[in-house]
């Protein structure tokens, strides 16, 4: 199956953003103005202001080796399969993985809570009573791989520049932050927009600290292969655009004792390897050309494991339990261009995939198929909506389909043939009620002119998947046809929103807020470079993000949700592909970790470690 799993994946996370709708601010229910060690969306913390370390973490592990893998998320102009720029927070340029590792941040998350966030550069914040302005305290012992001393004045700039000059995610996620200044070295007070959302403080203390004398002689908003200035765990070591890039762990790094860094960033280097033909990428690790694989291909996973070193233990396989959101995989409909905009078309072209028979025939019966954008979580919409997820639709009857007021919409179940007569009489009669009509064998639009559907994808592995569903939208008469191209154009090509449908995979956090905006919102749909690939743009789902957004408890944020993916599912802007609530991973067997995983996220390689007496087993001859 799909490297795709992982393509063009960002895991929104925070809480949400302004209460447009109901006018309230979506403010952190904490005691205020106090020194505060933490923060969270709804202000519930795990740890206390006295923890020492993660509870997931093993504070023992050991420095040194190397962690290798090919990278399995990207991040805002980061590329999967290539890279000519390290500048990973502009629009221009494809950036190197793994480069958000060489900065420090305010502040990070906690691997075992939805949301909540603790000091790194910031020691406390303390948030004002209205919850628009936040004061943070910074160590005086941060300071940057030169060697210079990082302080308020340089997160003030940072975070100027990116609200200035960053990429179109961040700007827009910034917009509820109308400032930030520095009072001294010390601390920083940054300001938000009343009706602010409940993320965007969390969004800001997750941001890249840049040094200001650094970026004063260098333009910050071009693509450039120059080593940035950072303050993080890893600074830049070797790399060769487009086929590797190495992270060296910085032996003196400032940040290594602290509580939310113990037991943390344990290899000398982390190194990211490129391959553009996942093929070659999966013999390069039979050969040990990189240590760790987390397999995306169901085809690969079932039937290409038996080599040598799986065979005598040198290699070892397992499945990770995946509890946190799986999110929406499918094939996006670019509603922007005319011939997309009748749902009775989006419809029919759900109707002629069969993913029974894919996923039988293609995929190993490993997955199942997704119906919403909040998949594998409680917040999709299930059975008819009760009276708290009605109070929220109701203001929409009669803009929406009346479906979203009733059981949500769920892909139809094939035959499993490849061919499903009934699902495909379906889809042309509804091509029928829109006026699309038969003639000369094609099917067409109102105006004459032949519908013709164009598939954009990266690289070819991803084909077997494409040919039988063009095939049966062939029997339908529309004309439809599979483009690869280079990882760099493709990436241009859906920045400019330039195709007819593409895939794309999102997923957001237990605590989705002011991210949904950049997948779903009108704004998000003109802005060149977001997320919202299918141009969604409906006033309806604008205001039930902006409920979500402003909701101030957990239950609220959920009937929200509930009712925001109901209106999704009900405009058929996507093709619903497949997932699976596990991570399937492969590794050469010289690592160590500590007994428990983290629950929202693989803890990999942030706390693994390299054994030295299990490398040595594998590297010796026979």
């Amino acid at each position: 199956m799909k490297r795709l799993s992982r393509r063009d994946a960002l895991v929104v996370t925070g809480g949400a953003l302004a209460a447009g709708v109901t006018g309230r601010l979506a403010t952190p229910v904490v005691a205020q103005d106090v020194e505060r060690h933490g923060i969270s969306a709804f202000g519930d913390l795990k740890y206390p202001a006295d923890f020492t370390h993660f509870s997931y973490v093993d504070t023992k592990a050991p420095k040194g080796g190397t962690f290798s893998q090919i990278g399995p998320n990207r991040q805002y102009n980061q590329n999967f399969l290539t890279f000519n720029s390290l500048n990973g927070y502009i629009l221009r340029g494809d950036a190197a993985q793994g480069i958000e590792r060489t900065f420090a941040t305010l502040m990070v998350r906690s691997g075992d809570e939805p949301d909540a966030m603790y000091g790194l550069a910031a020691r406390a914040v303390r948030i004002s009573a209205d919850g628009l302005t936040y004061r943070f305290q910074l160590r005086p012992e941060a300071k940057f791989h030169d060697g210079s001393k990082l302080t308020a004045h340089d997160v003030a700039f940072s975070l100027a520049l990116l609200k200035a000059k960053g990429h179109p995610i961040i700007t827009q996620l910034l917009r509820d932050m109308t400032g930030a200044e520095a009072v001294d070295d010390a601390a920083v007070v940054v300001r938000f927009a009343e009706k602010r959302g409940r993320d965007v403080p969390l969004f800001v203390a997750g941001l890249p600290i840049f040094s200001r004398a650094y970026y004063s002689q260098r333009p910050f908003e071009e693509s450039t292969l120059d080593v940035p200035l950072g303050g993080g765990a890893y600074k830049v070591g070797r790399f060769e655009a487009g086929r590797y890039i190495e992270y060296e762990r910085v032996k003196d790094w400032w940040g290594a004792d602290l509580p939310v860094s113990r037991g943390q960033n344990n290899f000398d280097f982390l190194r990211y390897e490129y391959y553009r033909d996942r093929e070659v990428g999966f013999e390069g690790f039979t050969g040990k050309n990189y240590l760790f694989r987390e397999e995306f291909t169901s085809r690969v996973w079932a039937t290409r494991y038996d080599f040598p070193a799986i065979r005598d233990g040198r290699v070892k396989r397992d499945v990770l339990a995946d509890d946190t959101p799986s999110g929406a995989q499918g094939w996006f409909i670019n509603t922007r261009r005319p011939k997309f905009k009748d749902r009775r078309l989006r419809e029919a072209l759900i109707d002629a995939f069969d993913f029974e028979w894919t996923n039988k025939t293609i995929m190993y019966g490993s997955y199942t198929r997704t119906h919403s954008v909040f998949q594998n979580s409680n917040m999709m919409a299930k059975d008819r909506p009760g009276p708290e997820e009605l109070a929220l639709l109701d203001p929409f009857r009669g803009k929406v389909p009346d479906e979203a007021f009733g059981e949500p919409y769920v892909p139809p179940v094939s035959d499993g043939s490849g061919q499903d007569r009934k699902l495909l009489r379906d889809a042309s009669r509804l091509l029928q009620e829109a006026g699309f009509a038969i003639k000369d064998g094609k099917r067409v639009l109102p105006s004459g002119e032949p519908i013709t559907v164009e598939f954009l994808i990266d690289e070819p592995t991803f084909t077997p998947h494409h040919m039988p569903y063009i095939k049966n939208l062939a029997t339908l008469g529309i004309d439809a046809t599979l483009r690869v191209v280079d990882p760099v154009q493709f990436r241009a090509r859906v920045d400019d929103f330039d195709f007819d449908i593409t895939v794309q995979r999102f997923s957001f956090s237990e605590t989705p807020g002011d991210g949904l905006r950049s997948y779903l919102s009108s704004q998000s749909a003109a802005t060149k470079g977001s997320q919202n690939l299918a141009g969604i743009a409906d006033p309806a789902i604008d205001a039930l993000v902006e409920k979500i957004i402003a909701a101030d408890t957990r239950p609220a944020l959920v009937t929200a949700c509930r009712a925001l993916d109901r209106v999704i599912r009900a405009g058929r802007y996507w093709v619903p592909h497949w997932y699976k609530a596990s991570h399937w991973i492969a590794y050469w067997d010289s690592f160590g970790w500590p007994p428990a995983k983290p629950r929202y996220f693989r803890g990999i390689p942030e706390t693994w470690w390299y054994d030295r007496d299990k490398a040595a087993k594998i590297d010796r001859p026979g």
